[in-house]
């Protein structure tokens, strides 16, 4: 599976693709089928805690930038209905715009992963944002023909933390904005799946 999946970024690296992985990526069909199963805030919580190790690199590698940390804190008081979208939405904004003022494909790719984590909180399709962007930041450290090995443990890691999350989404209970707490609402992952025709 992993194979075919590395075959189609190969592909896409080929050509240029700033975007190595897509729902279509085989590697990514058990991550995306459970992502489907969760609640919003579930897809939250796994998303702030996955987004904590490019917010690290980012950190490290460029000390000066705020960008990404912003974005990151205000989504959080966004998910806890401290402040309106708005404002989150222009952070979270503010790191993709980081990506424009760097030449490194490795922390172009972690930047839109941390504002694809952010906007999670939005909607539950932006949380396949983040994989998509840190698997291909690993392509482009590692190179292609060394990069299965961590891709495949990236996404194993992956899934133990959302179906960690998905065990302990109100352990302990966590203050939620309104939005957040309906479970009324449809996983939006779900529906894009069901409307895409793929079971």
């Amino acid at each position: 599976m992993e194979e075919i999946a590395l075959a189609d970024a190969a592909k896409r690296l080929k050509r240029g693709n700033k975007l190595l992985f897509t729902r279509d990526s085989a590697c990514l069909q058990e991550l995306r089928g459970t992502i489907c199963q969760q609640k919003h805030r579930t897809l939250v919580l796994w998303a702030f805690d996955c987004v904590s190790i490019p917010l690290q690199w980012l950190a490290q590698a460029y000390p000066n930038e705020q960008r990404p940390g912003q974005a990151v804190a205000l989504c959080r008081q966004w998910a806890r209905g401290e402040i309106k979208m708005p404002a989150a939405k222009r952070a979270l904004l503010q790191a993709h715009a980081a990506a424009k003022e760097v030449e490194d494909p490795v922390a172009i790719a972690l930047f839109h992963a941390v504002g694809q984590a952010c906007a999670t909180v939005h909607v539950e399709t932006h949380a396949l944002g983040l994989p998509f962007y840190e698997l291909t930041a690993i392509v482009h450290h590692f190179g292609i023909a060394n990069c299965t090995e961590p891709i495949e443990k990236k996404i194993a890691w992956y899934l133990r933390r959302l179906r960690y999350w998905q065990e302990h989404i109100d352990d302990p209970p966590l203050k939620w904005a309104s939005f957040l707490l309906d479970d009324s609402r449809p996983n939006k992952e779900l529906l894009l799946l069901q409307g895409s025709g793929k079971k």
